[in-house]
């Protein structure tokens, strides 16, 4: 007798790493003991997880890009990093939990463009648009010193607050 796949499920999350930094992300899992375990995995304690509403910020799937997609993006790469996932398995595993489909495309061309040898640096500055100079230099200098998931979160966490304080 055949058993039938659980389907996984979105969740959102919000916990401390074991520097204690807060964080947050979204991980799939088929339930919520299991994105627990994960996370756990990954040397995170789960303060708050939750299943992703379908009134994602990333339901529309040809909505242009914004930045809190770009926010969204930088602070999953250092998550990943941070668990020890190197950086183009990571953008894989963040371009397949994307919904976007211009999100998706602008993963997928920085991970082409850093597979061919380019610096990650480097290839965010081939989109302006999305990756400004300040975003850039502080990639280029994590990438330098050897602390790039540093360098990613603390990206992360300006962007977020400062699309918090364009919304007030």
């Amino acid at each position: 007798m055949a058993t039938k796949q659980k389907k996984s499920v979105t969740y959102n999350w919000q916990g401390k790493d074991k520097s204690g930094n807060t964080s947050k992300g979204k991980i799939d899992a088929v339930d919520l003991a299991t994105a627990k375990a994960l996370l756990r995995k990954q040397g995170i304690l789960p303060k708050k997880l939750a299943k992703e509403s379908s009134l994602s910020l990333f339901s529309d799937k040809n909505a242009a890009i914004k930045p809190l997609d770009i926010a969204y993006f930088t602070r999953q790469i250092a998550t990943m990093m941070r668990a020890g996932v190197p950086l183009l398995q990571g953008m894989d595993i963040v371009a397949n939990g994307v919904e976007k489909t211009k999100v998706k495309e602008l993963i997928n061309d920085i991970r082409s463009s850093v597979n061919g040898g380019q610096d990650f640096a480097a290839s965010l500055e081939g989109h302006p648009k999305y990756f400004d100079d300040l975003y850039c230099s502080l990639v280029s200098a994590g990438e330098q010193s050897g602390a790039l998931e540093t360098m990613l979160d603390r990206i992360a966490t300006y962007k977020e607050k400062v699309e918090s304080l364009k919304k007030k």
